[in-house]
């Protein structure tokens, strides 16, 4: 892997951030083009940056020069018309392009399970999720007709320290430190895969450079699956407390917050289960090694290393605090 030379647009975010230093753990000749600005996870400082605004094409073209990579990777391409400045940006000069996608692609709620990569793409409930496959179709098409190097991967929710898997981030968590009952979708039982980041990057880097990953799509994800019920429960033995759990219907929580009930009906309602199988092929031996127990005792951690990042949503905690009120039995 040594002689790779390896470009990420993006790199700090929760999930590139882990996929950065691994890449330079491995040798990769890293470049990342971002506009520099600083946040909770630092770049390696092995990493070439290179400055610019990924939304202007002139800037990226002026920060690239000459410059040619056996791999892009973009992580921050969320729409089509990122995508197609992409090609415009990167045909001619990479020998692959890696597009991050978003397992709420895939077919909500999944038909059956475990979820492979031949599920169908449709998510009708999720504007972010149709917006991925949308991207997804263009690379496709541009494989197809004139052998663009796409590949494409789908994180599920990968999470670092920094990222509790409730919605309203810490809310949940002191809400449960000062004895209030959280809400949890559904009836509690609805099974879900959370990827620790470290454990997606082992996934990743070695598709980077990998012929055979060219014009394929893989999704990455951790083989522990949970019910929303134990992901609240180990986030609160992490907190040293227990949960007051309250159950309401994703319809119900939808109504009362729009855009709380899109991420739970068009993502986290449903039970999503993944077949590794065809990550393991390409990467053999790849397997998630961190339990959300431990990714748990993280989180916590890191927020309570600082109390400005414990930040607490109050428009999300008056509307937990409503429904407990209709939806409690005590």
């Amino acid at each position: 892997m040594g002689d790779l030379r390896v470009l990420f647009v993006g790199g700090s975010g929760i999930i590139s951030s882990a996929c950065s230093r691994l890449a330079v753990a491995s040798d990769i000749d890293l470049y990342v083009l971002n506009r520099g600005t600083t946040n909770h996870r630092p770049l390696p400082p092995e990493a070439t940056v290179l400055r610019a605004d990924v939304r202007d094409p002139d800037s990226v073209r002026a920060a690239l020069g000459d410059l040619e990579f056996d791999a892009v990777v973009d992580w921050v391409a969320f729409t089509p018309e990122h995508v197609r400045a992409d090609l415009t940006a990167f045909t001619g000069r990479t020998r692959q392009y890696v597009f991050i996608s978003s397992a709420s692609a895939y077919q909500t709620p999944p038909a059956r399970l475990p979820v492979v990569e031949s599920t169908p793409l449709r998510n009708p409930h999720w504007r972010y999720s149709r917006d991925k496959i949308a991207c997804e179709d263009l690379l496709v098409a541009a494989y197809r007709e004139s052998g663009f190097p796409a590949t494409i991967v789908r994180p599920s929710h990968t999470y670092d320290r920094t990222l509790v898997p409730f919605d309203g981030g810490w809310t949940a968590v002191e809400r449960m430190r000062q004895g209030r009952p959280i809400v949890v979708h559904g009836d509690g039982t609805s099974l879900w895969t959370l990827t620790h980041h470290d454990d997606f990057a082992r996934g990743f880097v070695p598709l980077l450079g990998h012929p055979r990953a060219i014009g394929e799509a893989v999704h990455i994800t951790s083989d522990e699956v949970l019910t929303w019920d134990q992901i609240a429960e180990q986030l609160a033995a992490a907190a040293g407390v227990e949960a007051r759990i309250v159950h309401v219907p994703s319809d119900a929580i939808a109504a009362a917050d729009p855009e709380w009930g899109a991420g739970l009906l068009g993502d986290k309602a449903h039970s999503m289960v993944f077949d590794n199988a065809k990550v393991r092929a390409l990467v053999p031996g790849f397997v998630a090694k961190i339990p959300f127990h431990r990714g748990a005792r993280e989180i916590v951690a890191w927020h309570d290393a600082d109390p400005a990042r414990r930040r607490v949503d109050p428009r999300l905690d008056a509307t937990m605090d409503r429904l407990v009120a209709t939806y409690g039995t005590g």
